[in-house]
């Protein structure tokens, strides 16, 4: 069974869509223990310098990428449950991207859809994602496919 108190999110930027923060609010609920860092947007090398220092030695990094790993629903479930024993850091990057070190730090790199998001919207896809997984890992009725 997967943990949510076992992850973090790191995003860049601030929500600032009401119908997108009442998603992320929903599935916090049904998540307890999941924490979200919110990070300042700036210039790349000012971001860099703020996600290596939020990124504890105990976790592992998971970078949200376009070019990322593919993963259906059960394979992202199953990944994470492969990784029970471990913390896990999912990072979305602002509208800069994620810089070349930033992205050799990570553990993996998965990605959302091959499609770009806003980074509101991929927080909100994230954690939906996250909940799909603990409910698949539980044989729970939420994802029914």
């Amino acid at each position: 069974m997967l943990n949510p108190s076992r992850y973090r999110i790191i995003a860049i930027g601030k929500v600032r869509k009401r119908w997108i923060q009442n998603g992320i609010e929903l599935y916090l609920k049904r998540l307890p223990g999941l924490a979200i860092t919110e990070l300042r947007n700036g210039d790349p090398k000012k971001e860099t310098k703020a996600i290596r220092s939020s990124i504890k030695s105990t976790e592992k990094l998971i970078v949200l990428t376009e070019e990322g790993e593919r993963l259906t629903s059960h394979g992202f479930s199953g990944r994470l449950q492969k990784m029970t024993a471990n913390r896990l850091v999912f990072l979305i990057g602002s509208a800069n991207g994620l810089t070349p070190d930033i992205k050799e730090m990570a553990y993996c790199h998965i990605s959302l859809s091959p499609l770009t998001f806003p980074h509101e919207l991929a927080r909100l896809l994230l954690i939906e994602q996250i909940y799909r997984a603990v409910t698949i890992s539980e044989n729970g009725p939420y994802h029914k496919a």
